[in-house]
């Protein structure tokens, strides 16, 4: 299979998916911690599922993004029956606390050929390599460490996360700017449309607005393709 001169990627059950046991240890701290009301446990963790479905929802409709900030004080409001004072919530604290938690129990790669898939493609080619992933809960400030933790990091020339550019997939322009940085990025060799490939998992997100931008697209993990699908 021949190689493309840029290859972007999805994050999310692209290249990473969630550890199970972080999403019940977070809803185990805000109801420890942040739950006058007295839910349970269960109740915070399916407030947290509402908030995220609805938050998914909204960024794709109006191709804008809604921060974890403003994600969490949502999760608050709903665990207080809407009767929460917002100044008394220190959200800096809350993403320290979150991130701690995360590391605690940390992402893991989506499978076990995900990185040497990447080697291959890294070390078989001269192409660039980007990442183009919505953000929700975690930033993309800790979204760069959890990929530095999985040794991910130096396969991409460039990272563009959601929340740092204001922008959600299937936002056409947020693919737009990631077309800005290929070629910022490769210095005196622009790279054709037909030669640029975007890969995810997510029909609607990756593969509709990477067409309709006129670059190649590859569905994988949510179909019977995987990464390997690249390589072979």
């Amino acid at each position: 299979m021949p190689y493309y001169q840029h290859y972007s990627f999805d994050l999310w059950l692209t290249l990473i998916k969630s550890n199970p046991d972080f999403k019940a240890k977070r809803a185990k701290y805000f109801h420890t911690h942040h739950n006058a009301f007295h839910k349970s446990e269960e109740d915070v963790a399916k407030i947290f599922r509402q908030v995220d479905l609805m938050v998914n929802a909204v960024n794709e409709k109006s191709g804008k993004n809604i921060d974890a900030d403003e994600m969490y004080l949502m999760v608050l409001n709903f665990i207080h029956d809407g009767n929460i004072n917002f100044d008394d919530v220190d959200t800096g604290h809350l993403h320290l606390k979150m991130e701690e938690l995360l590391f605690q129990y940390p992402p893991a790669l989506y499978s076990r050929v995900t990185f040497s898939s990447l080697q291959h493609l890294k070390q078989n080619s001269e192409s660039t390599f980007s990442l183009l992933s919505n953000t929700g809960y975690i930033t993309g400030k800790t979204l760069r460490k959890v990929l530095a933790l999985h040794k991910l990091d130096d396969f991409f020339d460039f990272q563009l996360y959601s929340d740092e550019v204001g922008m959600s997939k299937p936002n056409k322009d947020f693919f737009k700017l990631m077309l800005t940085n290929v070629d910022i990025c490769r210095p005196g060799r622009s790279a054709p449309l037909g030669d640029i490939i975007h890969i995810g998992d997510n029909p609607k997100n990756d593969i509709v607005p990477a067409t309709a931008i006129g670059i190649d697209s590859l569905l994988i993990n949510s179909n019977k393709k995987t990464i390997l699908n690249l390589i072979n």
